[in-house]
């Protein structure tokens, strides 16, 4: 028995490639079972790494379902980009809005890094405050109040620019911009008869012609602001009257020597200084 184990040989295997006509021996390949399996394996395992080559390190990859081309990823830095900028815009507003409640109510203004720096721990602190609902019952009897007496300072009370609300003087387009030099105001070209409107409450202090500027109007507002209309066919106001944000004060015309057609020439001025109208005004 131990001799005829002995004598066991491993079976082996031949691959043959032969002539069909001249019967010869093109090529000829012997294995085992073991060897053909170990070379097959190889074989799937070099195979594998020669396609995840091809897929990681070529421009195929980009056909790959889901993989991120130069195009998406130029479109997730841009949307990046923008995210930042609307947080920087929302901290804005949120320190336009936090300082003028304070200004109202009397109390320091902030400054923007106390926002940026609250918004990554807690929230803001805005002082000792009482109870939302019971502060909003005593300010407004407060208001009442003094409406009803006539006590209320408010439109006396000295706002800066950035803080008021200013009606857009006339619906068109702003045909030539403010420059500090040569152009301190701007034009806004509409059709003639179009209704100018005052951007603030206040009292006319001009009103009447001129020869280069034509019909003009001129008015002034709370806080030293001074607002003017010129090259108007027509005045709806005269010198001493009051008016409202947003109420008619002229039509739009082309008169004075200096106007070359249908428009409005407004000028914005504060502390005797003018000032750029788009900074302050959504036209």
């Amino acid at each position: 028995m131990a001799q005829q184990k002995k004598e066991k040989k491993t079976t082996k295997y031949r691959l043959s490639l032969v002539d069909d006509q001249t019967h010869e021996r093109l090529w000829i390949m012997r294995f085992t079972r073991t060897g053909f399996l170990v070379t097959a394996i190889s074989a799937i395992v070099i195979f594998s790494l020669v396609i995840f080559a091809i897929a990681a390190f070529t421009p195929i990859r980009t056909f790959i379902p889901g993989y991120p081309d130069a195009h998406s990823k130029r479109a997730a830095i841009r949307n990046a980009m923008r995210i930042d900028s609307l947080e920087t815009v929302i901290n804005s507003w949120e320190l336009y809005s936090e300082n003028l409640r304070r200004v109202l109510d009397g109390e320091p203004t902030i400054s923007l890094d106390s926002i940026i720096g609250s918004r990554n721990g807690k929230a803001m602190n805005t002082g000792n405050r009482t109870e939302p609902g019971s502060r909003d019952s005593v300010l407004r009897e407060n208001v009442m109040k003094e409406e009803q007496f006539d006590l209320s300072d408010r439109n006396r009370r000295n706002l800066p620019i950035e803080g008021m609300h200013f009606f857009v003087p006339l619906k068109g387009v702003v045909s030539q911009g403010y420059d500090k030099i040569i152009h301190p105001y701007i034009d806004i070209t509409a059709p003639a008869n179009s209704v100018v409107m005052s951007v603030l409450d206040g009292t006319v202090i001009f009103a009447g012609w001129n020869d280069e500027a034509g019909y003009t109007i001129q008015i002034q507002h709370d806080n030293d602001i001074v607002s003017t209309y010129k090259h108007n066919q027509k005045l709806l106001k005269k010198t001493g009257d009051k008016v409202t944000a947003g109420s008619p004060v002229a039509l739009v015309g082309n008169t004075g020597s200096l106007s070359t057609g249908d428009h409005l020439h407004f000028e914005l001025w504060y502390k005797g200084e003018a000032v750029d109208p788009t900074k302050y005004i959504n036209f």
